[in-house]
């Protein structure tokens, strides 16, 4: 899958495309279904099919001090655009000069430069200056270009609740992974490089794998039971801490997943963890011995918890 961004030309062989339009930010089922509904146009009119997404997010310009919020990184998007068919990702920098078009604008954009022959997007999607722009009007101004718009309805779960990034953010501050695995339609993972840290896991028999938070979400603290996913393809089980570590001085946040019967170094390396299941919230111990004794219980939690819970890429 090629990744193209919004500055740069569209490239001839990629000309006269669907696109699916939005942020997919998650790529959960709602979105997996507009990007599915434009790849079965696009392969039924024999077209390429692009992707788009924004980046940054519109609301990181908007309102600069909300909280991470992120549900995946660029990288994870792409990787999730490319398993569902797509022939290209489109990042659209998410600029104030790109705020700042126009309705008609933005249409020129997609339709004369990078010449879109159709967009499938959300029904509740709005583009241009002040969010001015609706699927109705791009349809409307895209009509004079060639360029068709279509909106997919919402998708809804089995208690008829429409399927939402907002939903999914909401478990996992929750602490509901069951939740937010189901709407996402896989385990939600944070990717990271592993890095340095202070090795105290190590000298107590529990190494662990330190992944900076980033700008994920920052879903409840406490310990999980994980999946890891490894540059070379393994997949690994175990246990981890998110949080602040509240035993240790000074607090530092972290993700610190330890792999069982695992020893490798995976310093540097680009590791993928999911959250399978939430254990119990963080707490402050009284002493190592104290801390190594629960660690062990939530070690062994973790494994039933995977013995009985099939991986989902």
């Amino acid at each position: 899958m090629e990744r193209l961004t919004s500055g740069a030309p569209v490239p001839a062989h990629l000309r006269g495309a669907i696109m699916a339009l939005g942020n997919f930010d998650g790529f959960h089922a709602g979105h997996q279904a507009v990007v599915g509904h434009a790849i079965d146009r696009a392969r039924a009119e024999g077209r390429p099919v692009i992707v788009a997404t924004f980046d940054p997010h519109p609301m990181r310009l908007f309102r600069p001090d909300t909280p991470h919020f992120r549900l995946t990184t660029l990288d994870q998007r792409a990787a999730l655009f490319a398993a569902a068919g797509a022939d290209a990702m489109m990042v659209f920098a998410f600029t104030p000069q790109l705020a700042a078009l126009g309705p008609q604008a933005f249409v020129r954009l997609l339709a004369a430069d990078m010449g879109i022959a159709g967009v499938v997007t959300g029904q509740d999607f709005t583009f241009g200056k002040g969010r001015a722009g609706s699927v109705a009007l791009l349809s409307e101004l895209g009509a004079p270009w060639g360029m068709w718009a279509q909106a997919v309805a919402p998708v809804t779960d089995a208690d008829g609740a429409v399927i939402s990034s907002s939903r999914i953010r909401a478990a996992l501050q929750a602490g509901d992974c069951a939740t937010a695995t189901r709407l996402l339609t896989r385990p939600f993972a944070i990717e990271g490089e592993v890095q340095h840290g202070d090795k105290l896991g190590r000298t107590i028999g529990f190494p662990t794998a330190n992944v900076d938070m980033g700008s994920y979400l920052r879903p409840a603290y406490g310990i999980y039971a994980v999946r890891g996913m490894l540059p070379d393809g393994r997949v690994l089980d175990g246990a981890a801490n998110l949080g602040i570590r509240p035993t240790f001085d000074p607090p530092k946040e972290l993700l610190e997943p330890h792999f069982f019967d695992f020893a490798e170094s995976l310093y540097g390396q680009c590791i993928a963890v999911q959250l399978i299941a939430f254990l119990r919230p963080e707490a402050k111990y009284d002493g190592l011995d104290a801390l190594m004794a629960q660690i062990a219980l939530d070690c062994e939690a973790a494994r039933q918890i995977l013995a009985g819970t099939p991986y989902v890429a």
